[in-house]
């Protein structure tokens, strides 16, 4: 694959446009700052709370799929 003129100009653009996707530790703290102000200290572990319970479902629900999963390959292997 050849690159055209246009290629090569937009990699200078797209090389500052990248790392910037990325969160470092200052926007993790702002951002951590206004959950905290919005949701005060007291719901903040509820919420979390809720969100690892979610997980919990989230990766049960995921173990049960493939399990079904398997056993339907296994019902169609014995009835051919």
């Amino acid at each position: 694959m050849k690159l055209r003129a246009t290629h090569l100009l937009l990699l200078p653009v797209l090389s500052l446009l990248l790392p910037s996707c990325m969160l470092g530790g200052s926007e993790i703290m702002m951002i951590s700052l206004v959950v905290l102000v919005l949701f005060g200290g007291a719901k903040l572990p509820q919420l979390m709370r809720g969100l690892g319970s979610g997980v919990h479902e989230f990766k049960k629900g995921l173990k049960e799929g493939e399990k079904d999963d398997d056993e339907d390959e296994a019902e169609k292997l014995k009835d051919e």
